[in-house]
């Protein structure tokens, strides 16, 4: 497998599979990735679905972005046939995007091209002080385009002027400054960086966090007119639901909301 997926409980741990070739892009992992996220779509508020995932790569790369011999065959496709091929993967980068649970990039060594896409449709990013990022697209003549959306979100317009056009590549300090990535560290330090985050969600209602990441798209979305009614929709919701009904409830009751207690 290209993908391998592992669970821990309410954690499920997604590694690119690829060490031999820096963890690049092909047909099968761009398929395999999207049939995951799919799946973890499909089977939320199940009672054995994962509540956070945390996507890393096998070796000493994340992700260096496109596989030599995929690229070899996009050299003699046709303009339709490029379109369905970048469609395959548009879709595999919006199913990362809208997965119902938080997706923790943990980013080691490089991360170009569509690897900063993947850093890019993570809620959360901790990167290791040597990791180093580039839009590296414009040095062979193409475009960041299947993974501009998410990459214009996170760092915005200015930075994506500067980083796009020139394809320079940028380190994880300058990555943070931007927004790309929420923390660097030592890259020993890594996995106990991630483990505070996964705590952090776990102590969190898992529909509370669900609905938060949906209303952060449905926001920016938004006209300031139509925000104002999405977000009281939202929060009256979220307040009437079950879970928030035992959480504000757990709260005044000086007790853990069930969703922590459950974790005991």
């Amino acid at each position: 497998m290209l993908l391998t997926v592992t669970s821990d409980g309410p954690v499920v741990r997604v590694t690119l599979n690829r060490p031999d070739v820096r963890n690049a892009f092909n047909e099968e992992l761009i398929a395999q990735l999207t049939a995951w996220a799919d799946g973890v779509a499909s089977g939320f508020n199940r009672k054995d679905s994962p509540r956070v995932a945390v996507l890393s790569g096998a070796g000493k790369t994340f992700c260096a972005g496109a596989d030599l011999t995929w690229m070899s065959k996009m050299v003699a496709y046709t303009h339709e046939e490029n379109v369905r091929d970048a469609r395959l993967m548009a879709r595999m980068f919006q199913a990362l995007d809208r997965l119902p649970i938080p997706l923790i990039g943990r980013v080691h060594g490089a991360a170009l091209g569509g690897g900063v896409g993947l850093a890019a449709v993570c809620d959360i990013v901790v990167a290791g002080e040597d990791a180093f990022f580039g839009f590296t697209e414009v040095k062979l003549g193409i475009l960041p385009a299947v993974i501009s959306p998410y990459a214009i979100a996170k760092i915005g317009q200015s930075a994506a002027r500067e980083l796009f056009l020139t394809g320079a590549r940028f380190s994880a300090a300058r990555a943070k400054e931007i927004g790309l990535v929420h923390a660097v560290v030592e890259e020993g330090d890594l996995d106990r960086a991630i483990a505070k985050y996964v705590n952090d969600v776990l102590t969190s209602g898992p529909a509370a966090v669900a609905a938060a990441k949906a209303l952060i798209r449905d926001v920016v979305a938004c006209d300031a007119g139509q925000a104002a009614e999405v977000t009281a929709d939202a929060i009256a919701r979220q307040r009437v639901s079950p879970e928030g009904q035992d959480g504000m409830r757990a709260f005044l009751d000086k007790r853990l909301p069930s969703w922590i207690a459950g974790l005991e």
